[in-house]
């Protein structure tokens, strides 16, 4: 039999006594041993039938540990004694536990049976643990006792404050909104046992935030506490809520968050206009739709409780002016709506409303929201330029109408109150072709050359009309000339005909389809009329007949054609329009006599034609023809390639000159390296002649081209004639380089006193160096002598 308890199982906890849970085994399906469940047997299944319809004796009285979390004590935790009734207390029994946490949470003293929490234990990150316990033999390891599970719960201290886990919280609520309107419910989680005392019972208050806010203790829900709050006087609020555990007791948890309460915007205020008076001026050239100015109402709301909406509402101006309202600034603007004339009407007065379209119900005892404001408008005189009557002009013209005739009278006037004397003109970029005339006095529009509806049907003319004591002022206006249609053009073939007859054709036989086109565009539409022509009207050969459709057919009139008798025909045809007056043309059908097969195909249409033999058939021919033209062009491809073909060209060591450089494997001496260069011939070009001196030590790829240089040209005194050697020389020579090449010459000329000035003659060593050469240079060099030249001890040179 199983036994459990706690040494007085601490016989209270937090002043609660810890009640002892019995119960038995009531049902027993599988035997148990050694830890490990097996299935009964049919004989065991019917013997435990038997044995349950007997009262059994309880072979185990069982209960639950309970302990405290967080507990932070050195020792191990004592948690409760496990015994079984047969241990003698002599050692022989063997207590094993195994389960949740086993071994790593709690440990079992396998003599004593007494249990320990080895690590601290958290009621929120797990609540109990279910465990097994085993009774067995130490010698021979066979249970005494069948295993059997109980349970270890975790009991609840209050060490979790309350935490706004959806904080901090953003609201809104409308202005002017009457006391206790809902603002938004917080709500705070505790993560202690709700059911073990008050260690979850949270309880609300607000911290900061009034007397605007108030918030309800047990939900969380936070209202308006104060009337008429306006958010055109203050918009943001900050509230601070403090959620406490332990009933709102001292000693409880607390836990805090931040709500910021925004006031939404409601219509309160009427719109109002700053100024009652507006003063504007407008030309009165001023275009259709063109701004006059801007009315503002202002209103302290925002968003669509700022919406304005305006209107003309007064005035003398209601029919020539209008108002729109910008939706983005919310601004009214006047517009022009009808033309304006200073010399009709010089000012007007416009009566302008601004109104809330957006109201509420409620706040209509604050209003009206709507208000209204005076507008003056003067009209501003300019000088105008002439004005067509009417402003656009349509004229129909027949095309062939006479030179200098007049099509239409246009008439332009100055509306200024000076009515100036008005002059014509026609914009030559609107008549490139100079078609018509306008009289600069009259503005008579008059044909200056013949019009061709066939080339141009319509013209588009812009007439000028110029004041006459100020050019500057001009008006203008469009003439649309429809040139009409006259049947002056004969209809003729479409395109050219050529027809094919075989010589095998049959009496009757359609050999073509001819059709016709005319230049002329009558109103009842085309229609031709086809014939042969009178000198063909009996022709024995060919007849036509006129489908009446526009087209026409030509049949043979005979059989029995031949290519060595007549192998062309040439037939007349007479084409006729419907214009009044008619107008005909005459067109020839060229017709060849040719061979055909039997299904009427053509082979061939000359009479000395080459005759294919019986054998080789058309297609044959064509595939070898084919053949021998691409046989052809690539006997010709490899002929060309081969003619282009460059020679190579041969490296010489003394011909690849092309260009000056000197390159080594090794690193240059400097000036002290004599090999690379002879120096003597780049202090006298005559030297560079006489002597050519190569490096020893390993041949240059390219040598100096100055030893190419002809005798007589290197034997001038100066640069300039040196230079010009080597032009000679590079003209004579093809292998020279391009005149581009970089040359470099390190020598002075023959006539310079003070002969080379190159650093190559410079002393190498470290010792001090004379200068007393330099008086001996001349005046020149004077200043030179005076720095470096040696002075005795009463300053004089010497």
């Amino acid at each position: 039999m199983w036994t459990s308890g706690r040494m007085s199982n601490a016989k209270n906890l937090f002043g609660l006594g810890v009640s002892l849970y019995f119960w038995g085994l009531m049902d027993l399906t599988t035997t148990v041993l050694s830890g490990s469940a097996r299935p009964l047997t049919e004989g065991q299944e019917d013997n435990l039938s038997d044995k349950l319809h007997q009262r059994m004796k309880r072979s185990w009285v069982w209960n639950q540990f309970f302990v405290l979390e967080e507990y932070t004590g050195t020792d191990p935790l004592y948690v409760g004694k496990l015994h079984s009734d047969m241990d003698r207390g002599d050692g022989s029994i063997k207590y094993i536990l195994s389960g949740e946490g086993a071994g790593i949470v709690f440990t079992i003293d396998d003599t004593t049976g007494d249990i320990h929490a080895i690590q601290r234990l958290d009621r929120e990150e797990r609540s109990q643990y279910t465990l097994r316990a085993q009774a067995l033999d130490r010698r021979t390891g066979r249970p005494m006792e069948p295993e059997s599970e109980f349970i270890i719960k975790i009991q609840d201290i209050n060490d979790n404050e309350p935490k706004f886990l959806d904080g901090p919280y953003i609201a809104s609520v409308p202005e002017m909104s009457p006391v206790g309107t809902s603002v938004i419910q917080v709500t705070a989680t505790d993560a202690d046992d709700p059911t073990y005392g008050n260690s979850a019972r949270v309880v609300y208050s607000i911290l900061q935030g009034q007397p605007y806010f108030s918030v309800d203790s047990r939900t969380g829900l936070i209202r308006t506490a104060l009337m008429n709050m306006d958010r055109e006087a203050k918009e943001y609020y900050e509230v601070i809520i403090q959620a406490k555990d332990m009933g709102g007791q001292l000693g409880g948890l607390a836990g805090t968050t931040t709500v910021n309460i925004t006031l939404s915007d409601v219509n309160d205020n009427p719109p109002r206009f700053p100024q009652k008076h507006y003063q504007m001026s407008v030309l009165e050239s001023a275009p259709i739709s063109s701004t006059v100015g801007r009315v503002v109402a202002k209103d302290l709301d925002e968003g669509i409780n700022a919406e304005m909406k305006y209107s003309l509402v007064d005035g003398d101006g209601l029919d020539v002016f209008d108002i729109n309202t910008d939706p983005n600034y919310q601004v009214g603007i006047i517009t022009v709506r009808k033309p304006l004339s200073f010399e009709s009407k010089k000012s007007y007065t416009l009566k302008v409303e601004g109104a809330n379209p957006h109201l509420e119900m409620r706040f209509l005892n604050l209003g009206p929201f709507r208000d209204t404001t005076t507008v003056h408008i003067s009209v501003e005189d300019v000088d105008e330029p002439p004005v067509f009557e009417p402003s656009i002009y349509f004229v129909e013209v027949p095309e062939d109408v006479e030179i200098g005739t007049t099509i239409q009278i246009i008439s332009a006037k100055d509306p200024d109150v000076t009515n100036n004397s008005i002059r014509y003109s026609i914009d030559r970029s609107s008549d490139p072709g100079r078609f018509f005339y306008v009289d600069v006095t009259s503005g008579a529009l008059m044909t200056a050359r013949p019009l061709d509806r066939e080339d141009i049907s319509w013209h588009n003319i812009t007439v000028l009309a110029m004041e006459l004591n100020n050019p500057s002022q001009v008006g203008s206006v469009s003439v649309t000339v429809k040139i009409l249609d006259v049947n002056d053009n004969a209809p003729e073939f479409a395109r050219f005909y050529e027809a094919f007859v075989c010589e095998n054709a049959k009496a009757g036989q359609l050999i073509q389809t001819v059709s016709a086109t005319d230049r002329d565009d009558p109103q009842e539409g085309q229609h031709f009329y086809y014939s042969l022509a009178p000198e063909a009207a009996n022709n024995p050969n060919f007849t036509l007949r006129d489908n009446q459709d526009n087209t026409a057919w030509i049949l043979t009139r005979r059989s029995g054609f031949r290519q060595h008798e007549q192998n062309t025909f040439y037939l007349p045809i007479l084409i006729s329009d419907n214009g009044r007056p008619v107008l005909s043309s005459t067109g020839t059908l060229t017709v060849h006599v040719c061979s055909c097969d039997e299904e009427g195909m053509v082979m061939s249409c000359n009479a000395e034609a080459y005759v294919l033999p019986v054998s080789l058939s058309r297609g044959a021919l064509i595939a070898i023809l084919a053949c021998i033209f691409v046989l052809l062009v690539l006997v010709l491809l490899i002929l060309s390639m081969r003619r282009q073909r460059k020679q190579p060209y041969i490296i010489d060591e003394e011909e690849n000159i092309h260009e000056n450089i000197v390159r080594y494997d090794d690193e240059g001496g400097g000036e002290e390296d004599t090999e690379a260069f002879d120096i003597a011939a780049m202090w006298n070009p005559r030297e560079a002649q006489l002597v050519v001196k190569n490096r020893q030590d390993m041949l240059p790829e390219i040598e100096s081209l100055s030893r190419y240089v002809p005798q007589a040209c290197v034997m001038d005194n100066n640069v300039h004639n040196y230079v010009l050697a080597k032009l000679y020389e590079a003209d004579m020579d093809l292998w020279a380089p391009p005149f581009d090449s970089l040359q470099t010459y390190m020598f002075e000329g023959n006539g310079s006193v003070a002969e080379s000035l190159s650093s190559l003659q410079s002393v190498t060593t470290d010792s001090d160096q004379s200068y007393d050469y330099l008086t001996d240079w001349g005046p020149r060099f004077k200043k030179l002598a005076e720095m470096y030249g040696a002075t005795d001890s009463s300053g004089a040179l010497w």
